[in-house]
């Protein structure tokens, strides 16, 4: 067994050397704080001592590793070997016997309870992701993430440094699909989903955008003829932008439209927010919309919705090709666990939030940098998706 002792700077700096010296099969044996030089007790510099070992495993131990790999991670297993305490090995009895007792306790987290409790500083995580109503099977994924650092690292952490592993966990969750990317591709533009989300007023946001900063070309089509008052607020729209709208009630009319606007860039079409849980819609929506490959297809979901309707809206237009969803209403909830149990449920990345009623503003692009602003508050993000 090979040991040998990293003085660094920084975590990060030592755990780099221990790989390039050690390889990745390497296991932490210890790591502590530790202050040098200074002038009578002053300006001490603080370094990161951490003690790590490797050592190839005999075949016979690889063997009995493989029979017992359900119960610990394989460098656990490699430790427990390696540390069998020698006669007289008081250091080695003390490291085995703790490593046997994080054994216990990865076992008793692996309880799925909605009671049960974290180690030190992981609690306050957990409590947050609760509050935040972030889904229990994510909650525990996501814990099982930082319950690995916390134990390799928590006689350093502080915590800053677990919020920090919380928000890398959750931002990686946010990037496993597209957010952001909206860059309309298609020169129709659908907005549907259920009534009362904002799909009128987010509807004129992105095509005022499409204008101001893009420098396009854009026509509104309304199929929402069931609520006068709607086809009056887009006409409303229409006219501040100078934008051409026609109205469709059948199919015929839709494709009228359609052939009118075809030297236009975009077409944004705006659709009825009738009841979600009525089938006819969705039935009434493809008789009056002609769904073509030239046409993509924004869901918009409002934040103050409950994660069930959320689930029910989507399965309500999952026959419809869905590109990206769009939420809205961010200022009126300080809850977005829902955000992450979407995305992460039906990976289907958001495109926009929107935050107020004021045309054009009050519309974000939602990069995944953004919805982790969003979802900590007022700390900025230099990554994005």
């Amino acid at each position: 067994m090979k040991v040998k002792k990293y003085l660094a700077p920084t975590m990060n700096e030592a755990m780099k050397r221990i790989r390039e010296e050690l390889g990745s099969d390497a296991v932490i044996l210890s790591s502590k704080a530790v202050y040098t030089g200074g002038f009578l007790g002053l300006f001490k510099k603080r370094n990161i001592e951490v003690i790590a070992a490797v050592d190839p495993m005999p075949q016979s131990i690889q063997t009995i590793t493989k029979q017992k790999s359900k119960k610990l991670p394989s460098k656990l297993e490699m430790a427990s070997h390696d540390l069998e305490p020698n006669e007289g090995n008081r250091e080695s009895a003390d490291l085995l016997k703790e490593i046997e007792g994080l054994k216990d306790m990865i076992k008793s987290l692996q309880v799925h309870s909605p009671d049960r409790k974290y180690p030190g500083k992981l609690q306050k995580m957990h409590e947050y992701l609760t509050e935040q109503e972030v889904d229990r099977s994510l909650r525990s994924k996501i814990m099982d993430e930082l319950f690995k650092k916390w134990f390799v690292f928590k006689q350093l952490s502080t915590d800053e440094e677990v919020q920090v592993w919380l928000e890398e966990a959750m931002l990686g969750i946010l990037e496993k699909v597209d957010n952001g990317k909206t860059g309309l591709q298609k020169k129709y533009i659908n907005f549907v989903g259920p009534t009362g989300v904002g799909k009128t007023t987010t509807l004129a946001k992105v095509a005022a955008e499409t204008m101001l900063k893009h420098d396009k070309k854009v026509a509104f089509i309304t199929t929402d003829t069931y609520r006068i008052a709607a086809i009056d607020q887009l006409k409303t729209y229409a006219k501040i932008l100078n934008v051409p709208i026609e109205v469709a009630y059948n199919l015929e009319d839709f494709k009228r439209a359609a052939e009118r606007f075809s030297h236009y860039d975009f077409v944004f079409i705006d659709t009825a927010g009738r009841n979600f849980r009525n089938a006819q819609y969705v039935k009434d929506l493809n008789e009056i919309i002609h769904f073509t490959d030239e046409m993509e297809t924004y869901l918009v979901l409002s934040l103050t919705s409950k994660q069930k309707d959320m689930e029910d809206i989507y399965r309500q237009f999952a026959s419809i090709p869905l590109k990206q969803v769009i939420f809205t209403k961010a200022d009126e909830t300080s809850t977005f666990g829902p955000v992450f149990n979407f995305i992460h449920t039906h990976k289907l990345g958001a495109a926009y939030i929107t935050d107020g009623q004021n045309v054009p503003d009050d519309i974000e692009i939602a990069t995944s940098s953004q919805l982790m602003k969003m979802a900590f508050g007022a700390k900025k993000y230099e990554r994005s998706s």
